[in-house]
């Protein structure tokens, strides 16, 4: 029963860097295949988005990069900390994010790892373009107009 309480039921992670680096056009909620140890290393909030892409192969999606540490009461059967995960998606989302990001050049990245109501990770990815270096800078001036604003009203 300790064993439980340890676990947080509200884990949130977010790729910060990724609304920096890119243009986000449309966001998709998948499923993601995990070990035992893999979800027990999550709910204690060993996850790191910072690295991680998804990609497309033979129909299916994965996604790479995606850092979960060792459960430490996991035995020789505990996970590899940077393997490819499997996401699951519909075909026809699958078929149409393909398509968008052949003709576009568009990148599929995660954006937030989440547990949900019933206690399965969920994982949002972004279809994205990479913003150039002046986009970038424009982010920036935004983001400190709006902090200077949200000073004066104070």
């Amino acid at each position: 029963m300790s064993d439980k309480k340890e676990f947080s039921t509200s884990v949130t992670v977010k790729n910060k860097k990724a609304r920096f680096e890119y243009e986000w056009l449309d966001t998709y909620l998948t499923g993601i295949v995990l070990q035992g140890t893999e979800i027990k290393a999550i709910r204690l909030h060993k996850v790191s988005l910072q690295e991680a892409y998804c990609y497309i192969h033979r129909g299916e999606v994965f996604v790479k990069g995606m850092h979960i540490g060792h459960y430490e009461l996991g035995t020789h059967y505990n996970h590899e900390e940077k393997r490819e995960r499997k996401l699951l998606l519909k075909k026809q989302e699958i078929e149409k994010i393909r398509k968008r990001m052949e003709e576009k050049g568009l990148t599929l990245i995660p954006t937030k790892l989440f547990i949900n109501n019933r206690g399965l990770a969920k994982l949002e990815i972004a279809l994205a373009k990479g913003k150039k270096m002046h986009d970038k800078r424009d982010s920036i001036k935004e983001k400190d107009m709006k902090r200077e604003l949200s000073k004066m009203k104070f």
